[in-house]
């Protein structure tokens, strides 16, 4: 076995809890940079760890802009284009307790891969109301869109062929820090 094959699949670390830190650092101080009237923004992650990522960049932010940032959750799962290809989706809840209109809603998500949970995400957005301007921000850019969406912030990005796959785990949901590029 050739030992990058190893190192593959075991994992290879893309970004260790500091860099994640500091890429989320520099996304927050990027949605600063581009959003003049800092009361206007709200976060809204998709469920489940875009939450956890929007709940941290809200606390980046409110060191920036010395305010507290509105953050949500949003589940997309019934609005997904895959959803007569699953058996049963798993619903977390969405929690959106302020309005979106005229707002600039930043929808937060771990990776962005085809485009199409950020194109639910846009869908599922319609039913609290009519947003200013949304952008994307995502940890973890990994090409291969299949959809022409684009993400306005980047954590990092991570060119990968269709054999890999990008693990993101959180200290909220898994009890650690690390990205990481693995083999199918």
């Amino acid at each position: 076995m050739d030992p990058f094959d190893f190192f593959m699949s075991e994992g290879a670390v893309i970004l260790d809890a500091s860099a994640l830190q500091r890429a989320l650092t520099r996304v927050a101080h990027e949605i600063a940079e581009r959003n003049e009237v800092s009361t206007e923004v709200v976060l809204v992650g998709v469920q489940r760890r875009g939450v956890h990522l929007a709940q941290r960049l809200a606390g980046f932010l409110d060191g920036i802009w010395g305010h507290a940032v509105p953050v949500g959750s949003l589940d997309v799962g019934m609005h997904r284009d895959d959803l007569g290809q699953q058996v049963a989706p798993r619903i977390h809840p969405t929690r959106i307790p302020f309005d979106i209109t005229g707002k600039t809603v930043v929808l937060v998500d771990d990776v962005l891969f085809s485009g199409r949970t950020a194109r639910a995400a846009l869908d599922a957005l319609n039913d609290f109301g009519r947003p200013k301007r949304i952008q994307l921000a995502v940890l973890i850019d990994r090409g291969h869109r299949e959809l022409p969406i684009k993400a306005d912030f980047v954590g990092k990005n991570v060119p990968t062929s269709l054999s890999e796959r990008i693990q993101v785990r959180l200290r909220e949901t898994d009890g650690e820090e690390v990205v990481r590029l693995e083999k199918k």
